[in-house]
């Protein structure tokens, strides 16, 4: 069993559920656009939020903003250890640091007494283009096992000062080594992981790498807190963090929507009321936090099973459709009508 650290009042570790992080990325100086963002994340589904502290003024707005925060924050620091000091005198619920650009151990030391003192845990973050020379000599490249030692060897650091309200990260934009890395630690380690892709990319590459390498990682029982890495408003990292959770079967507070890919038997325009469906439940999403799988099939072959299966569906026919909710027939209606009566089945249902 993993350990478990508290970021605030959310418990990363111990077999809690799958927690989702993501960073601001506007200036931290400014307090008001940070403000701003970190609502919205929040609102999005954000539990824990991120913020560059690169300089003093970055960390005393750290403070302010921490005052007008209802979630926990984390100060990401490089090189200067005397900002994660103030971070942690501002509130600071956690802080990420790697401790190999830290430049002192002295400095590190400062870092693991004061998270003591104000009972903060500190994510050691190891990223692909940040690992060791010594290492990277001994490899000949970046790879898996050493992103697995680079990490190992910065919290043994923190183990010699008796601290161990870790949470490790290890991330790589390549997609298995960094899964082989997550693998590697996991079977070495029985801190917490915060786990993603890092530089995953755009808005829809970064989705497909994410999905690939922070799915496989869920599906192995690996990863206790997240951050999906996109190169967009933050807020879609959340989004789509509910999403990827939901797929895997890890949230059970999602609209779920089953639609088959179509064939030479369909004749309804399935892509037309699938399309439609979805973004019509998007609306739905925060009424309720029953989960709710629809089906939307095209023919008789697998339709009547498909939609049987869901809690409410569709199984179409030439121009019409069969509604099902809880496995029962409920009525035939018209092709143009099958996206409103499905709407309503679901409002009813949530």
């Amino acid at each position: 069993m993993k350990k478990s650290v508290f970021c605030g009042n959310v418990e990363i570790g111990a077999g809690k559920p799958v927690s989702i992080q993501s960073m601001t990325n506007t200036r931290t100086s400014d307090v008001m656009s940070t403000v701003c963002q970190i609502k919205n994340l929040e609102s999005a589904g954000c539990q824990i939020v991120r913020l560059a502290v690169p300089d003093e003024t970055a960390a005393e707005a750290f403070g302010k903003i921490k005052l007008r925060s209802n979630v926990p924050l984390v100060a990401d620091i490089h090189f200067d250890y005397k900002l994660a000091l103030k971070a942690m005198e501002y509130g600071a619920d956690k802080i990420r640091i790697n401790p190999g650009n830290i430049g002192s151990e002295d400095g590190i030391r400062q870092i693991v007494e004061m998270a003591k003192k104000k009972r903060i845990p500190i994510r050691v973050g190891v990223n692909s283009g940040s690992l060791e020379k010594d290492i990277l000599e001994k490899y000949g490249s970046v790879t898996a096992e050493g992103l697995a030692e680079s990490a190992l060897r910065n919290v043994s650091v923190l183990e010699k000062y008796d601290f161990e309200d870790i949470v490790i990260s290890l991330k790589s934009s390549d997609v298995k080594m960094n899964f082989d890395a997550y693998k590697i630690v996991s079977r070495h380690s029985v801190y917490p992981l915060h786990i993603g892709v890092t530089e995953a990319g755009t808005l829809n590459r970064g989705r497909i790498k994410s999905a690939a390498g922070i799915g496989a990682l869920l599906l192995e029982g690996i990863g206790d807190t997240m951050r999906i890495s996109l190169t967009a408003d933050p807020v879609e990292e959340v989004f789509f963090a509910k999403e990827l959770l939901s797929a895997i079967g890890l949230r059970k507070d999602r609209i779920e929507i089953i639609s088959c890919p179509t064939c030479g038997r369909t004749e309804v325009n399935l892509q037309a009321i699938a399309d439609e469906i979805e973004k019509k439940v998007e609306t739905l999403q925060d009424k309720g936090a029953k989960h709710l799988k629809i089906a939307v099939m095209g023919c008789a072959v697998n339709g009547p099973g498909e939609a049987k299966s869901a809690d409410i569906g569709v199984a179409c026919g030439k121009g019409k459709g069969v509604l099902f909710a809880g496995g029962k027939i409920i009525k035939t209606v018209k092709e143009e009508d099958i996206v409103v009566e499905i709407i309503k089945m679901a409002e009813e249902y949530i």
